[in-house]
């Protein structure tokens, strides 16, 4: 009744939540996306490729803010990160051997020009 009478029918209308405001600044949140971006060191992070649990670890190191592991899924989403990841690869790995080992096989059947 307070609404309406403050603002007529328009104040009957509820009022959008915005929820509560995000807890890394836009400057962590950049920082955080070029951690992602660039992949962990396997020296100094322990790990060769970045989990939930491993970033939820780093940000809480970095930045002192504690986020459920749940909720760093939703952040990496909302900086625009998918779920799915690279193959991780083993750091003595020789990409010349790796070349020289994949087999080349011819086509077993030409391609037929249809006319």
């Amino acid at each position: 009744m307070h609404r309406f009478n403050a603002h007529g029918p328009a104040g009957l209308k509820d009022n959008r939540r915005h929820g509560n405001p995000r807890r890394l600044s836009a400057a962590q949140q950049a920082e955080l996306a070029q951690i992602v971006e660039t992949g962990p060191d396997r020296a100094v992070d322990g790990v060769v490729r970045w989990r939930r649990v491993d970033l939820q670890r780093v940000i809480e190191e970095r930045f002192g803010i504690a986020y459920h592991e749940r909720t760093i899924g939703k952040l990496l989403r909302a900086l625009g990160f998918s779920h799915i990841s690279a193959r991780p690869r083993h750091p003595k790995q020789d990409g010349e051997v790796i070349q020289a080992f994949k087999k080349t096989s011819r086509a077993r059947f030409a391609p037929t020009s249809r006319a």
